[in-house]
């Protein structure tokens, strides 16, 4: 009996011990399982967040090449503003440089409008002055012509000659005879100095 006791008590240790490590090996497996699933879990999650993450790094990037272009285009946009500008002061200038050119042409012309009256006055001058100067050459000549007439008319003078020479002080000078300054004496004698200096007398 005893025996049979102790077969009894050795069964219901071995069957008690067999439930005790099946029920640790199926904790184990559960834990294994549970493990794997929860690494599972997190490495999917860690793929998920590490694409979002790609993906947010491509959408920053393309951001960043999309103000970059704008940029560009902006800098582009005002660099085409600039030279507008530079353009359009340069025409004005070349507008001014050009009126001024005409102002300048126009005066120019002016001027020479003016300076071609004054020539023209300047050669009526020129021709009056020349036409005075011939009727006065006529007139001239008129009158050496009725002067020579005259003296033709007129009886020849006596000369006489003489030694005396010119006075210190010249005598008042009443005439001219052949070309020569005729003086009239104290005495109201006429005479001239002839080329030996000598006073030749004038006699009516």
């Amino acid at each position: 009996m005893k025996k049979l006791f102790v077969l009894l008590l050795t069964i219901i240790l071995s069957v008690s011990a067999y439930s005790q490590e099946t029920a640790t090996e199926k904790k184990a497996t559960k834990a294994t399982t549970q493990k794997l699933a929860k690494s599972k879990a997190k490495e999917k999650a860690k793929a998920k967040a590490d694409a979002t993450k790609e993906k947010a790094t491509a959408a920053k990037e393309k951001t960043e090449v999309a103000k970059e272009k704008v940029s560009k285009a902006t800098a582009a946009k005002e660099k085409a503003a600039k030279a507008k500008s530079k353009a359009t002061t340069a025409k004005e200038k070349t507008e001014v440089v050009k009126e001024k050119a005409t102002k300048a042409k126009e005066k120019a012309t002016t001027a020479k409008e003016k300076t071609e009256i004054v020539k023209e006055k300047a050669t009526k001058a020129k021709e009056k002055a020349t036409t005075a100067k011939e009727k006065t050459e006529v007139v001239k000549e008129k009158a050496t012509k009725a002067k020579e007439k005259a003296t033709a008319t007129k009886p020849a003078k006596k000369l006489k000659e003489t030694t005396e020479k010119a006075p210190k002080i010249a005598d008042k000078i009443t005439g001219e005879y052949n070309g020569k300054k005729v003086y009239t004496g104290p005495r109201g004698g006429k005479y001239y100095i002839n080329s030996n200096g000598n006073k030749t007398y004038i006699q009516e």
